[in-house]
């Protein structure tokens, strides 16, 4: 697979760097004009989205800006360009991905990718939604990818468990409450009134858990408390 293009903002109809107040920066990648088109088609049917187009090809999203990455798998050159595009906490991702193994589901997650949308699922309501959780810095998988996530985290757990010195990190009761309901997709305001917390402290409480455990985002959070049993 090439290099992921972007194309022009003339031919695309996207604004280039225009950005309105209120609604979430959208850029858009992919490997084809087709697919790039469609993408921006389905978009364009979900409110409080703004579309814009990238100042330059190697350039990252932005800072606030959610980036749609829309791909058949995930190659060397589509990781790189997920990397690229995290770095610095620039850009949230959702990557819309026709097939996936394993050992690129974790690559993926790793790389930071908020959100992994299956291709044949993407219509715009469900685009939609993963744009927004995204730019909330919530995670969002389909099901059967976050079951493939545990049974991959599971494996590198029990070969970490043979290193010497290996002592579980653990989850506190806390944590466990708020990831139960991130689990069952709740966001951060609805977890704050469900447990009586600002949403300051579920963003806090989150943060400090995936710092602790070396975990990416809420999704890598929520398949390792599942996979351990403390949700």
């Amino acid at each position: 697979m090439t290099v992921l293009q972007t194309e022009s903002a003339v031919r695309s109809g996207v604004r280039p760097g225009v950005r309105t107040t209120g609604r979430i920066p959208v850029v858009v990648h992919a490997a084809d004009p087709i697919s790039r088109a469609g993408a921006v088609s389905q978009l364009k049917q979900c409110p409080g989205v703004e579309l814009v187009d990238e100042p330059h090809p190697h350039a990252g999203a932005g800072p606030g800006a959610v980036a749609v990455v829309l791909t058949e798998t995930v190659d060397a050159a589509v990781a790189a360009t997920l990397r690229r595009l995290v770095r610095g906490g620039e850009a949230r991702v959702v990557l819309v991905v026709e097939r996936m193994r394993e050992a690129e589901l974790l690559e993926a997650v790793e790389c930071g990718v908020a959100a992994i949308l299956w291709r044949r699922e993407a219509t715009a309501p469900r685009l939609g939604q993963a744009v927004l959780a995204a730019s909330r810095g919530e995670g969002d998988l389909p099901a059967d990818l976050l079951g493939r996530l545990i049974t991959q985290m599971g494996r590198l757990r029990r070969s970490v468990q043979g290193l010497p010195g290996f002592t579980p990190p653990g989850v506190t009761e806390r944590e466990a409450d708020i990831l139960r309901l991130v689990a069952e997709g709740w966001d951060t305001a609805e977890i704050a009134a469900k447990l009586s917390y600002s949403e300051r402290t579920v963003k806090n409480v989150l943060h400090g858990l995936t710092t602790r455990l070396h975990l990416r985002n809420r999704a890598h959070a929520v398949a390792y408390a599942l996979r351990e049993g403390y949700i």
